[in-house]
């Protein structure tokens, strides 16, 4: 969420920097201006008559001890009235703020100055490519196919559990599974993270200070009846540790990772693109996440990077690492770098990890603070990363992994935790 402080002195800059995301601010920042103007002319008005209330409330006992007790009665009568005065303007004080909060969280955070303008994903700047991509010749198989084969996946068995998108994993399928989550969670720990096993469902003050509330609650699923949020990543309950915290200097910086399922609704996705492990509901996930002091976070973002490129590359998978515009941007996000894995029997690029800083964004809505060196309250940086995202990483390695006959190579990095060196 952006400050306060921010949009009144700076509304031209705000407005100039959210255009890269595509977004028009204009109407949004000068009408919280001037919500704000009237909030801060009522919060003097009730300061004075606040101080008024102090200062005759105090004269009353001298008045009675003085045997004035008929002007002692008129100054209780102007302190009752002052008191009446002062609940009506804390009643608009409160409806002012309430007014003024409920536009400022529909501003996304600001891009910062590394984000190219752009559209969407055509956009995209590639900052990196590794990896070597296999010549699996004409009768390689999509993934799906060759899950089916091998009966590791079964993605019927969750449609009739379920519904399309919640795959049921077998066999030597959910073995690599948990090897997957095993290898990315040690090496995580092994970087110095925490590891946390969170909530799989959180409330909406979690949603609300990670910025999935209000602007994805629809991509969320929703226990009504609870009031709960099934996590759509390891992010939300992570970081929403800390809301509400003031750190100190020596606290930082603060490394935690987690392996959560993970559930989204996406709505609105169909065709070619949401076939096999491409597109799911639910899907594992291990998260990283940082919080560091303002003036450390962007050497954090490329040790986060350079620590999920690691990943990658000891899979053996061929890589392209992406700065994403501002157009293909998530909302809370001041900078976004996406890994991606080629898929050789697709021919496509897949998606899986996004590591961003969000800056002060964050913070400001789980009002996770620190004290800096004179003592005063600031606000912390908060980063995060997929490291990894389950689904097309394991798609990845079916297919680019796959063998004549039909079988596949486990990557030499997994072997120790699937006691398998091939599956099939």
């Amino acid at each position: 969420m952006l400050t306060l402080k921010l949009l009144r002195e700076e509304p031209e800059f705000v407005i100039e920097r959210l255009k890269v995301k595509n977004f028009d601010a204009k109407e949004i920042v000068y009408k919280i201006i001037d919500i704000d103007k009237e909030r801060r002319s009522i919060q003097t008005e009730l300061d004075s008559c606040l101080s008024q209330q102090k200062t005759l409330a105090s004269k009353i006992g001298g008045l009675m001890k003085e045997g004035k007790k008929s002007e002692a009665e008129a100054v209780k009568a102007d302190v009752a009235s002052l008191k009446e005065k002062s609940k009506g303007l804390e009643d608009a004080l409160a409806d002012k703020e309430k007014e003024q909060n409920a536009l400022v969280v529909l501003l996304p955070n600001l891009p910062c100055a590394q984000v190219p303008e752009g559209k969407g994903a055509d956009d995209n700047v590639v900052v990196k490519m590794g990896g070597n991509i296999p010549d699996l010749g004409e009768n390689a198989l999509p993934h799906w196919e060759i899950v089916k084969n091998l009966d590791i996946i079964d993605f019927d068995l969750g449609v009739k559990l379920t519904g399309a998108g919640f795959p049921v994993y077998k066999g030597q399928g959910a073995r690599i599974q948990r090897a997957l989550i095993s290898y990315f969670l040690e090496k995580n720990t092994s970087a110095g993270y925490l590891e946390y096993q969170p909530p799989y469902m959180v409330n909406e003050a979690s949603g609300f200070g990670t910025g999935q509330l209000p602007d994805k609650e629809g991509q969320m699923y929703f226990a009504q009846l609870d009031g709960f949020y099934m996590v759509p990543t390891a992010e939300v309950p992570v970081t929403n540790i800390y809301r509400d915290v003031i750190l100190k200097q020596e606290d930082f910086p603060v490394k935690m990772t987690a392996y959560t399922p993970c559930w989204r609704r996406e709505a609105g996705s169909y065709g070619k693109d949401v076939r096999g492990l491409n597109r799911l509901h639910q899907f594992d996930k291990v998260e990283i996440v940082r919080l560091e002091l303002p003036e450390n976070s962007y050497k954090a973002l490329d040790e986060m990077i350079a620590h999920v490129e690691t990943l990658v590359t000891e899979l053996g998978l061929p890589y392209r690492i992406l700065r994403l515009c501002g157009g293909d941007m998530s909302f809370t996000s001041a900078i976004t770098y996406d890994f991606e894995v080629f898929s050789a029997a697709q021919k496509r690029w897949l998606e899986v990890s996004s590591v961003s800083n969000f800056e002060s964004y964050q913070a400001n809505r789980l009002k996770l603070r620190y004290k800096d060196d004179t003592g005063k309250t600031q606000l912390a940086h908060t980063l995060n990363g997929s490291s990894l995202a389950l689904p097309r990483i394991l798609a990845a390695i079916i297919e680019n992994y796959q063998t004549p006959d039909g079988k596949i190579i486990v990557p030499e990095v997994l072997r120790k935790y699937t006691g398998f060196d091939v599956i099939g």
